[in-house]
């Protein structure tokens, strides 16, 4: 079997998930990957066979998407890039999210599977804030055009979602809590960050940025560079965590039962609806770090309990379903 998996490149957790899902996969046969976009950060060791620009997102550093450069980075290449894509050869694509991927399966009537967090948001059930964004909504539901999505999200909201896939390293791991607190808050930056936390002089900060290409010290902060492995290392030893609206992260932090503080990316609608569906879990949410942050970080340290996240699928039951999904989706293509 030939299997074509596309990653979307917009920060690092489509990324991670298909380096633990390669090892599965290449048991049924050859894959290749095609990176979309250039605002991931992570080093692997993937076959990346295809790249393109694809669509990119960027932030303020304060906290909100930047629209501006957005709209500049968006380039007509993606359309060529769709066309060019031999997606016709392969007996079963994958995709995560990717438009170019998607945009190639419309153009040359060829089937795919809808993979990952973005597909859960397929069904209604899927938790939304009570705030309403019509374009945010658009862009989950309509990015990827499919005819079969297999979902994942921290809960099972509908017969399509499954729950999140966890990295062996961490699954393997024996948790402990040296007591610092593990930050990734890519939407700001250190200058942002730093008062914040040289105020909290009785706990130590790991950040981990994209500032700093070697590991630096300041007082109660040490700042890391992204890196796969020393993020999961800081993670297992950690207290708790202080983190974007993401969705892999906070769920590796909760199958070690580690404390979450979620910081949604400002007008960032995915991310809001994943802080909506931590809320009723029992996570801490809050909008922003700003003057109150002092007061909600106390709160959070003296108040908030773990919320532990049960695995019912393992890596390899879901890759299973991947492949059975092949089954399905060959000569059909809904448009």
């Amino acid at each position: 079997m030939k299997i074509f998996y596309a990653i979307q490149g917009n920060g690092n957790g489509h990324l991670s998930r298909a380096v633990e899902l390669y090892p599965y996969l290449k048991k049924y046969g050859e894959v290749d990957f095609l990176v979309s976009g250039c605002n991931t950060h992570l080093n692997n060791s993937l076959p990346i066979k295809y790249k393109s620009k694809g669509l990119n997102l960027f932030y303020k550093h304060s906290g909100g998407l930047d629209y501006m450069k957005i709209l500049r980075s968006f380039s007509l290449s993606i359309f060529k890039d769709a066309r060019s894509l031999p997606i016709e050869e392969y007996d079963l694509v994958i995709n995560d999210f990717d438009f170019v991927t998607s945009l190639a399966c419309r153009l040359k009537k060829v089937p795919c599977v809808h993979f990952g967090h973005q597909a859960s948001f397929q069904s209604k059930k899927t938790p939304r804030p009570r705030k309403k964004d019509f374009l945010g909504n658009l862009i989950l539901e309509k990015f990827v055009k499919s005819n079969k999505h297999i979902g994942l999200h921290f809960e099972s909201y509908d017969h399509h979602i499954y729950n999140p896939i966890i990295k062996e390293d961490i699954v393997k791991a024996n948790p402990i809590n040296d007591g610092h607190i593990t930050v990734y808050l890519p939407q700001y930056s250190m200058e942002v960050l730093e008062p914040h936390f040289l105020k909290q002089a009785n706990f130590h900060f790991e950040v981990f940025t994209k500032e700093v290409n070697k590991i630096t010290c300041k007082n109660n902060i040490t700042y890391f560079p992204i890196s796969n492995e020393q993020f999961t290392s800081s993670l297992i030893r950690c207290y708790g965590i202080i983190t974007a609206g993401g969705f892999e992260t906070p769920a590796e932090a909760m199958y070690m039962n580690k404390k979450v503080l979620s910081i949604p990316i400002l007008k960032h609608y995915e991310q809001a609806c994943n802080a909506s569906a931590l809320e009723k879990l029992g996570v801490m949410v809050i909008k922003k770090i700003d003057h109150d942050f002092e007061d909600y970080f106390t709160k959070w340290i003296t108040e908030k309990k773990p919320i532990k996240l049960e695995l019912k699928y393992s890596t390899a039951d879901i890759v299973e379903m991947l492949i059975k999904s092949n089954q399905n989706t060959q000569n059909v293509y809904h448009s």
